[in-house]
C-alpha cells in the first residue's frame, strides 16, 4: 500500500497534560460573541492542533462543558486554556497588560492582508474572532494594535469563523510563530 492511512498510535499525539506542560506558542484566540457551540467546539480543536496557549471565550460566547462543544472539539476544552470573560473589551484590557498585541481579524480601511503579515517572533499574539453575523465589535476593533484581512475572490466576502481561525493560525505557523 504506497498510501496507507496512519493509526492513530502512529500519530505521536501528546495527552492533555503533556500539551499544557508544552512551552507557550506565543499565541492565544479571542472569541468576541460567537453564537455556535459548534463553532466554538472547532476552535477549540484547531487550537489544539496549532498549540495556543489560551482561548478567551467572550460575552455570549458558550462554554465548555456542553455536549455541543465536546462533539466537535473532540476534547480539546481539556487540553486547549480557556477563559471566560463577560465583555470581550476587558479580555483585551488583560491581554495589553499582559503584553500581547492583539491583532483583529475583520475587514477595515486599513487592514492589512494576510498573507503580507510578517509576524514578529519576539512578540506575542492574542487574534480576536467575531460573530457570525456581525464580526468583530466596532470597539474592539479600536481597542487593537492592529487589524489582519484574509483576502478573498468571491461573491460572499465572509468566511465561517472556524474556517477563519484555521486560515490566520495557519498562516502564523508558517511563518514559524509557534517556537
Amino acid at each position: 500500500m504506497r498510501w496507507r492511512k496512519l493509526l492513530n498510535i502512529e500519530l505521536n499525539r501528546v495527552s492533555a497534560e503533556q500539551f499544557k506542560a508544552l512551552p507557550p506558542s506565543g499565541l492565544a484566540v479571542v472569541l468576541d460573541n460567537i453564537r455556535s457551540a459548534h463553532n466554538v467546539g472547532a476552535v477549540l480543536r484547531t487550537s489544539d492542533a496549532f498549540r495556543i496557549d489560551k482561548v478567551l471565550l467572550c460575552g455570549i460566547t458558550p462554554v465548555p462543558p456542553t455536549p455541543e462543544i465536546h462533539k466537535v472539539a473532540l476534547g480539546a476544552e481539556s487540553s486547549v486554556a480557556w477563559e471566560h470573560f463577560g465583555n470581550t473589551l476587558d479580555a483585551v484590557a488583560r491581554l495589553h497588560g499582559e503584553g500581547w498585541t492583539v491583532l483583529s481579524v475583520e475587514q477595515t480601511v486599513g487592514s492589512v492582508s494576510l498573507e503580507s503579515f510578517i509576524p514578529d517572533p519576539e512578540k506575542k499574539y492574542a487574534l480576536v474572532f467575531g460573530s457570525e453575523v456581525g464580526g468583530v465589535d466596532q470597539a474592539v476593533v479600536e481597542a487593537s494594535d492592529g487589524v489582519l484581512e484574509i483576502p478573498q475572490f468571491g461573491t460572499k466576502h465572509s468566511l465561517n469563523i472556524s474556517v477563519s481561525a484555521g486560515v490566520v493560525l495557519w498562516h502564523f505557523t508558517l511563518k514559524n510563530l509557534s517556537r
